[in-house]
């Protein structure tokens, strides 16, 4: 019998992933509303270094994700499922959201380089300096992973539209990625 969805660890990846965007998404939005550090102030680390630890496990999921899919295919869509040019489209915007992931990422990381404070991963693996403290390259690249942050936020709700448009359809589009 011929697996009808995605892999049950695709799927537990898919979702992982997602979660763990949201929360970046509400959590930044948060911490941007606290105040500077200062000697007196200094609970601002906590959420920042919590952020970034996602951020990194994120690129670690997205590249666990796409060795899954590429080592392991999903079983095509069934023709009547979509049409080719929705297929093709779907394809288009995985490619993106993977890609706009890592770009956030790599941004955030790179911003949090250019500042004083270290990235420890977890608390336990600290990361070498890759760069010295620089404010404008941290606002450089601290712009930069906020555009891409928002560019990411606009393809998933692309994303999840296509969701939405195959569960009201109920063409088993979205029992593929819920089923394993």
């Amino acid at each position: 019998m011929q697996r009808q969805g995605f892999s049950r660890t695709a799927v537990i990846l898919h979702w992982l992933l997602a979660v763990s965007i949201f929360f970046l998404f509400i959590s930044s939005w948060w911490m941007m509303g606290l105040p500077l550090p200062s000697p007196e102030l200094q609970f601002r680390a906590f959420p920042f270094q919590l952020h970034k630890n996602i951020g990194i496990t994120l690129v670690i999921i997205i590249l666990m994700l796409l060795y899954v899919r590429l080592r392991h295919r999903p079983a095509p869509p069934d023709s009547s499922d979509m049409a080719p040019w929705m297929h093709w489209l779907a394809i288009a915007a995985h490619v993106a959201v993977y890609g706009l992931v890592l770009a956030v990422c790599i941004t955030g990381y790179l911003s949090s380089a250019h500042t004083r404070w270290d990235t420890v991963f977890w608390w336990t693996i600290e990361f070498p300096r890759i760069a010295a403290p620089s404010e404008e390259l941290n606002e450089f690249w601290g712009e930069l992973h906020m555009w891409t942050a928002w560019a990411l936020l606009g393809i998933i709700a692309v994303h999840v539209s296509g969701a939405i448009y195959h569960a009201f359809r109920n063409d088993g589009i979205v029992r593929r990625m819920m089923r394993w």
